[in-house]
């Protein structure tokens, strides 16, 4: 199996890494070698240098020398999760991966995700206030910039049916 890489998508409380998960999960259970990767986890360091606020220079070098690892152990599917606003980051990606990459940006009613976002930062005002603003904006921004090949719409679908269709739009199942 050739190695190739799924990028999820969306704005923020949209159920990126959730979902992601959940494709992790089905490719294990058909026996698909594949690693699971949070990119915000790969751009967390602080301070940001100026003129990149969310290190995302520092998240393609770590995702470089990370997806060289897995395929080294044998990964032939990466499950990403992350934020892309435009047609250059997706071709930076593509670069720095080296392989085939599809992008799904998921999408749900704006009430879904200020429902999820308001339940996740129910303690942190201040992280509710940006994340609520971010949604939005984001949302905007992709919508705009068509940075998917796929759309797949979480509203009212739960996490399993999500990662199925997921797969199925990847072309990585029938």
């Amino acid at each position: 199996m050739t190695p190739a890489a799924l990028l999820l998508t969306g704005t923020v409380g949209i159920g990126k890494t959730t979902v992601a998960e959940a494709v992790g999960d089905m490719l294990r259970d058909v026996a698909v070698p594949n690693a699971v990767v949070d990119v915000d986890w790969l751009r967390a360091a602080w301070p940001a240098p100026p003129g990149d606020p969310f290190n995302g220079a520092l998240a393609l070098r770590n995702l470089a020398a990370v997806t060289a690892n897995y395929l080294d152990a044998g990964v032939v599917r990466l499950v990403l999760a992350g934020v892309l606003e435009t047609a250059e980051d997706r071709a930076a990606y593509a670069a720095v991966l080296g392989m085939p990459l599809v992008v799904v940006r998921l999408v749900a009613d704006a009430s879904t995700v200020q429902r999820r976002l308001l339940r996740r930062h129910a303690e942190d005002d201040a992280a509710r206030s940006w994340h609520l603003h971010r949604a939005g904006e984001l949302h905007a921004i992709q919508e705009a910039s068509g940075v998917e090949h796929f759309v797949v719409d979480t509203t009212s679908r739960s996490v399993v049916e999500v990662a199925g269709e997921v797969l199925r739009v990847s072309g990585w199942t029938s």
